[in-house]
């Protein structure tokens, strides 16, 4: 990883997930500062190794290369009008606030900044996260390896060349732990009322999700072929996935997507 400095903006999960994933990257904890208005978060930092923390939003910025914004969208406005006078024009600033506008943050920030959108996921705060990346076309290489880097230490990263994008990104990432969840839920739930006991139902379920994502994401094959090698003729995962088809559940998915990425429009227009 390139040598930068980094401060962080709000010391919530998502911020202490990048900063842990950081340090366990390499990355020097004194290269990077926090601040929070609340004591709690920023004694778990401390712990982590890192020494520039405080409640000033202006003052953990001081010298930084890069700053994450990351704070809750109806507090954005605010803290980017605070931190405009400390804001230089080649600062990369990463904002993980969902439904706000890059040209919005710019704009608030007085103009000033290379500007990266990143939309992340929970499995973030565990080394697995899935994040999607829109850059202004003011941001540099340089900034967007940067970004790219931050964002590398907490899972895969993906590029968008278009912002409205990133709504597909929340339907497919952002909010999709959710969907897993509740699947997993109903098959954890089903397998008890089979006999299966809940510890076993459970750990059995989250593996074979763990071994299902794996062999999509590091096999060279697609999900339908994976699935086609499952199912054996007449046999009993191509009956389970039939009742899956006769139920409708493409058409549930495109639905539940789609709703998903519509909300986000919505958000976005109300923080516009």
């Amino acid at each position: 990883m390139s040598e930068f400095t980094t401060a962080f903006i709000g010391a919530g999960n998502m911020s202490r997930s990048i900063i842990g994933g950081l340090v366990a990257g390499g990355v020097d904890p004194r290269s990077v500062s926090a601040s929070n208005p609340s004591k709690g978060p920023l004694e778990a930092l401390e712990k982590l190794g890192l020494t520039e923390l405080g409640h000033s939003n202006v003052e953990v910025v001081g010298n930084a290369d890069v700053v994450v914004l990351g704070v809750k969208p109806k507090l954005i406005q605010a803290v980017c009008e605070e931190l405009a006078p400390v804001i230089r024009d080649d600062h990369l600033v990463i904002s993980v606030a969902a439904g706000v506008t890059a040209d919005n943050i710019h704009r608030w920030l007085g103009s000033k900044g290379e500007v990266v959108r990143c939309m992340p996921n929970t499995p973030s705060q565990i080394g697995a996260g899935a994040s999607g990346l829109y850059a202004r076309a003011s941001v540099g290489d340089a900034n967007r390896q940067r970004a790219e880097e931050v964002m590398s230490a907490v899972g895969v990263v993906r590029w968008v060349q278009e912002e409205p994008l990133l709504h597909a990104v929340t339907a497919v990432a952002g909010s999709a732990p959710a969907y897993f969840f509740q699947f997993m839920e109903a098959m954890i739930a089903e397998a008890g009322r089979m006999g299966l006991d809940e510890e076993s139902a459970r750990t059995l379920c989250a593996q074979t999700c763990i071994g299902a994502g794996r062999m999509l994401a590091e096999g060279d094959v697609d999900a339908a072929e994976l699935r086609r090698r499952v199912c054996s003729p007449n046999g009993a995962t191509e009956r389970a996935v039939d009742a899956f088809s006769a139920g409708g559940l493409d058409k549930l998915v495109s639905k539940a997507m789609e709703a998903c990425a519509a909300r986000s429009e919505e958000l976005a227009q109300e923080f516009s």
